[in-house]
C-alpha cells in the first residue's frame, strides 16, 4: 500500500492554499465534495499482511478527556481490538488538563506497559515524558497527537493515526456553502491549545472565503471547557451577528454539546439557523443530534473504533519491528439523510467495511 503522510504548515500557508483555488462553478464543486463523503462505507482499503499477534502484551492508553466523544471513541475501540489480539489494556484519564495529563503519564510509565497510545493531546505537550518513553524502548502511537499523520520523528511517534484532517474540515466548509445556497455566514470554532485543531480551522476558513461565503469570526475557545463557555459565548454572538449567522462551523462535535439550551433561550428551533456543522469526531452525542434534528445538522465523522483497531495493529508492528501500515483511514459526511444506516448500535460512524475480521485474519486470530 502507498505510504500517504500530510503535514499542515503555518496558518499564513493554509490560508494562502484557499486563497489561490479557483473555482470555475464553486457550487457544483462544493456538491461534489458533500456527494463523494456522503456515501456509505463498504470497502476495505487497509492494511492486507502484517504480523502475527505478539502474545501476552500490556498496553496504556493515556486519554486527554474522557469527556469528549471522540477520544471516548477510540479508547472503546482500542479495547475491543486488544480482546481481539489478546493483550490487556489500562487506560488513564488526563481529565482535560496539562497537569492531569502529565500526571497520567507519569502513571503509565510506573506501569512499564509495552506500549503506550497517546490519545487525543498534542504529544509536543508531554515531551520529557515522550524522552523517558523513547529512553525505556516503549512504542508510542497515538490518535490526533498533532499535525503529522504516520510516523512523527520530532516527536518520536511511531504512527500518529488520524483521518485526513484537511478533507475533514474541506467536506464540513462545503456542506455549510452547499445548505447556505452559496452564501453563508460562518463562526468558527476551535483551540488554538492543539496544532491540529488550528490547522483544521484555518483549512475551514480557507475553504469557505475561496467559495465567496464570509467568516464572520474565528473563535479561539479550549475545548475543555466547552460546559462552562459555550452557554453564554452562544448568546453573545446571537446578539453580535443576528441572522447574518448561518452556520456554525467547529473541530469536533463537543462544542455543539452545550449551544443548544441557548440557541433555545433566543427562540431557534432545533433546524434554525445558525446550522451545526462539526469537523470531527463523529460521537454519540453528535449522530443523537442529527437523528433527532436538535441543533445540529451534520458531523464529518471519524471511524473512532476502527481508529482503536488501528492503533492496536500499529502497535503490534511496532513490537515486531515493522514499518508503519500507511493506513489512512475514511472519513464520513453524516446528515439526516444517513445517520440510520451509517450509525449501527453504538451511533457512531463504524463502516460496514469488515474491518474487524480483516484485523483479526492479520494477526492469526481467525
Amino acid at each position: 500500500m502507498k505510504r500517504r503522510t500530510f503535514m499542515t504548515g503555518t496558518v499564513a500557508a493554509i490560508a494562502l492554499m484557499g486563497a489561490n483555488v479557483a473555482f470555475a462553478d464553486p457550487m457544483a464543486d462544493a456538491e461534489a465534495i458533500v456527494t463523494k463523503y456522503a456515501n456509505k462505507v463498504t470497502a476495505w482499503d487497509g492494511p492486507t499482511a502484517g504480523p502475527k499477534a505478539g502474545e501476552g502484551k500490556t498496553i496504556v492508553v493515556l486519554a486527554g478527556d474522557l469527556k469528549n466523544g471522540g477520544i471516548l471513541g477510540v479508547t472503546t475501540g482500542v479495547e475491543e481490538a486488544a480482546a481481539a489480539i489478546g493483550w490487556e489494556v489500562k487506560v488513564i484519564d488526563g481529565a482535560g488538563s496539562i497537569g492531569g495529563r502529565t500526571a497520567a503519564f507519569g502513571q503509565a510509565m510506573a506501569l512499564k506497559p509495552a506500549g503506550i497510545i497517546i490519545n487525543g493531546f498534542d504529544a509536543v505537550e508531554q515531551a520529557p515524558a515522550l524522552e523517558q518513553a523513547k529512553a525505556a524502548g516503549i512504542p508510542l502511537v497515538a490518535w490526533h497527537a498533532g499535525p503529522v499523520i504516520g510516523p512523527d520523528d520530532k516527536t518520536g511517534l511511531f504512527a500518529n493515526v488520524s483521518t485526513d484532517a484537511m478533507e475533514v474540515s474541506k467536506a464540513a466548509a462545503n456542506w455549510a456553502f452547499v445548505d447556505a445556497k452559496g452564501k453563508p455566514g460562518v463562526v468558527i470554532f476551535t483551540d488554538s491549545t492543539y496544532a491540529i485543531a488550528i490547522a483544521k480551522a484555518d483549512k475551514m476558513k480557507a475553504e469557505i472565503e475561496a467559495l465567496g461565503g464570509k467568516v464572520l469570526e474565528y473563535v479561539d475557545t479550549p475545548i475543555a471547557e466547552t460546559s462552562q463557555r459555550m452557554p453564554q459565548l452562544t448568546t453573545s454572538l446571537l446578539q453580535k451577528y443576528g441572522d447574518q449567522w448561518t452556520h456554525s462551523l467547529a473541530i469536533n462535535d463537543l462544542y455543539f454539546d452545550f449551544m443548544g439550551p441557548s440557541l433555545a433561550a433566543a427562540g431557534k428551533g432545533g433546524t434554525d439557523a445558525p446550522i451545526n456543522v462539526a469537523a470531527g469526531d463523529g460521537s454519540e452525542s453528535a449522530y443523537q443530534r442529527i437523528r433527532a434534528g436538535q441543533f445540529q445538522k451534520v458531523t464529518v465523522a471519524e471511524p473512532l473504533n476502527l481508529q482503536g483497531w488501528q492503533l492496536v495493529d500499529e502497535l503490534n508492528r511496532a513490537f515486531a519491528g515493522e514499518k508503519w501500515s500507511g493506513y489512512l483511514s475514511p472519513l464520513h459526511v453524516v446528515t439526516a439523510d444517513n445517520v440510520e444506516f451509517d450509525g449501527g448500535p453504538k451511533n457512531t460512524f463504524d463502516p460496514d467495511n469488515g474491518y474487524r475480521d480483516q484485523y483479526k485474519k492479520l494477526w492469526g486470530k481467525m
